[in-house]
């Protein structure tokens, strides 16, 4: 990782602590940004940590506990095992392990796990936190068409144990599940800002996927 992208995460870390008047445990910054840079991870990554934490700066005003949203973007994808159905809910519970460890309370504990768990994506988030929470993980789907295509590259590379057709029929159908939503995105600056291009993008990556290209 870059010296200047270390830096970055630091520094929101401290700031993240030092707002929280407590002090995390000692390595758990290192054992996190290892967890992100595992070796079989190409989209669950340092990049994507990095661009949830830029995208919170959008959207800060709006939670109602933004504190805990910024612990959930930290651990939301701490815990990423292929072929495991459980991987947020072995986040949910390091986080809140960790904040009852760093004498932080037990609402707020089991707040930001109920928040990890919003990021499975299989029901429409309930609560403002939990509709920030969710649009800045999601962001990628309204990204910038040169970025979602690296993304879905990167989403290919980590199924790579996939044959090419099962991966296809099971990303059309992950892909068809999000178009069919009445809005990919909950807040409203994330509706004006991405939800057009969340669209065009899924469209295209369906078109893609459907010829074999």
């Amino acid at each position: 990782m870059a010296q200047d992208a270390h830096k970055t995460l630091k520094d929101d870390w401290d700031s993240l602590w030092q707002q929280a008047g407590a002090t995390p445990a000692p390595g758990l910054f290192d054992a996190l940004l290892a967890r992100y840079s595992e070796a079989h991870r190409q989209y669950h990554t340092l990049q994507h940590l990095g661009e949830c934490l830029a995208n919170f700066k959008t959207l800060a005003h709006l939670p109602e506990h933004p504190l805990e949203v910024r612990l959930v973007l930290w651990f939301h994808d701490a815990i990423y095992d292929l072929g495991r159905p459980d991987n947020e809910a072995r986040s949910a519970d390091w986080a809140q392990a960790e904040i009852l460890a760093a004498g932080l309370p037990p609402a707020m504990a089991e707040r930001v796990a109920a928040l990890v768990m919003a990021t499975c994506h299989n029901a429409s988030p309930v609560g403002i936190d939990a509709e920030v929470m969710v649009d800045i993980d999601l962001w990628i789907l309204g990204a910038p068409a040169e970025r979602f295509d690296e993304y879905e590259r990167q989403v290919r590379l980590e199924y790579g144990h996939l044959p090419e057709r099962v991966f296809r029929v099971r990303r059309m159908a992950v892909l068809q599940q999000f178009l069919g939503r009445g809005r990919l995105f909950s807040t409203r600056e994330f509706v004006e800002r991405y939800e057009g291009r969340g669209r065009e993008n899924l469209g295209r990556s369906l078109a893609a996927l459907a010829a074999g290209t």
